[in-house]
């Protein structure tokens, strides 16, 4: 008599679930008890105690149904169990009413709270729509879905480190670049009109670093892991190297102090940068219309991704498709059109892994054995 074939273990949606949850109710236990090291102060004032602690309660029931029904259920135990196994942690550890005292200043601080908050609520919109009008049907635990949330983490824990180095800055810059009939003039301006104008210059200054990076050679070795994506979806966005965060962000941010925009026009366009960021790059196929001419969408993003030689130096802005018509750089696909392929031209000379894409561009290698997209259709 022959063996029965053994049947393959199916992905657990809410095994991995419960571990996204759990994990991240710990994290935010840990917030509470070390608010100074572990939470943006910026951040801290966009939201409530009431609110963090609601989230939090949250987190932590659906972290225990969850992974008490994928472990009865036999799918991804493991996974399950470090779901229920954290929000166990995070209950022993104070839970929801978990105390705090009041919070002094400090030098410096981790952004674990503008992680949370932010790939919860990322997650929460944009894997629905994803899954309801996808350009290519695919599961958010896609391949190399685990170093795009490695970057995702990076890019928001350390935000607080950039605005130093952003602010930090500022004083030298401004001394050397004192325009006080334009700081005037700006600072005369509503708020609103504020943000719109800092929409276009910081456009306007990441476009044209954006463009170097694509053609100075030394610049392209850090640009290229953010192009090294093979498939295309909210998390994606965030592939982006450290150091290329620490210069974009500076070479856009800074501008804006100097010239004397207002704090909340800065923070509205922080907020925009963030959500259009992850718009751009969502696996979302709707047809936007007239509105690809006005605003970045993502079959507008989708195509500076393709990987076809005519698309490799046009579609540079994030906002406005605007900064584009005036670099010479515009190029609106043709209707209902999507790239065929994402990625650099040459797969080879980006590695696999956030640790080696970190290493990647001072690295003398020129190619690599485990590249990106060897295996571009696995789960």
């Amino acid at each position: 008599m022959s063996a029965l074939p053994v049947p393959t273990a199916r992905r657990s949606w809410l095994a991995h679930i419960s571990a996204a949850l759990g994990l991240s109710a710990l994290l935010g236990v840990l917030c509470f008890h070390f608010p100074e090291l572990l939470t943006s102060r910026d951040f801290r004032a966009v939201y409530t105690e009431v609110f963090a602690r609601h989230l939090l309660l949250f987190g932590l029931i659906a972290a225990f149904t969850t992974g008490t029904f994928a472990i009865l259920r036999g799918r991804n135990r493991r996974v399950a169990m470090l779901g229920v196994g954290s929000a166990a942690v995070a209950v022993v550890l104070g839970g929801a009413t978990v105390h705090f005292d009041a919070i002094d200043s400090t030098p410096f601080s981790l952004g674990l709270d503008w992680f949370v908050i932010s790939l919860f609520f990322s997650a929460l919109v944009f894997i629905p729509i994803e899954r309801m009008a996808p350009v290519r049907p695919m599961s958010p635990l896609r391949g190399e879905w685990r170093t795009d949330l490695a970057y995702f983490f990076m890019g928001h824990v350390l935000v607080q480190f950039i605005l130093i180095a952003v602010t930090a800055s500022t004083g030298t810059i401004a001394a050397l670049a004192a325009f006080p009939s334009v700081k005037a003039l700006i600072q005369s301006l509503p708020v609103w009109a504020q943000f719109l104008l800092a929409v276009l210059v910081a456009d306007l200054a990441q476009a044209l670093l954006h463009r170097a990076y694509h053609n100075i050679p030394f610049l392209w070795r850090f640009h290229a892991v953010h192009h090294s994506t093979r498939r295309m979806d909210w998390l994606a966005g965030s592939r982006i190297h450290l150091l290329e965060i620490i210069l974009t962000r500076s070479a856009v941010l800074l501008p804006l102090v100097v010239l004397g925009f207002a704090p909340a026009a800065v923070n509205a366009y922080v907020i925009l940068v963030g959500l259009q960021a992850v718009l751009a790059h969502a696996n979302l196929r709707l047809d936007f219309g007239w509105l690809e001419y006005v605003l970045v969408t993502p079959r507008y993003h989708h195509w500076h991704h393709a990987r076809q030689a005519e698309y490799v130096d046009v579609n540079y802005a994030i906002h406005l498709p605007l900064v584009d018509m005036l670099m010479g750089t515009f190029r609106r696909p043709p209707r209902g059109e999507w790239p065929a392929e994402y990625g650099v031209m040459k797969l080879e000379t980006v590695p696999v892994g956030f640790l080696a894409q970190a290493r990647m561009p001072l690295s003398r290698r020129k190619a690599w054995e485990d590249y990106v997209g060897r295996d571009a259709d696995a789960g």
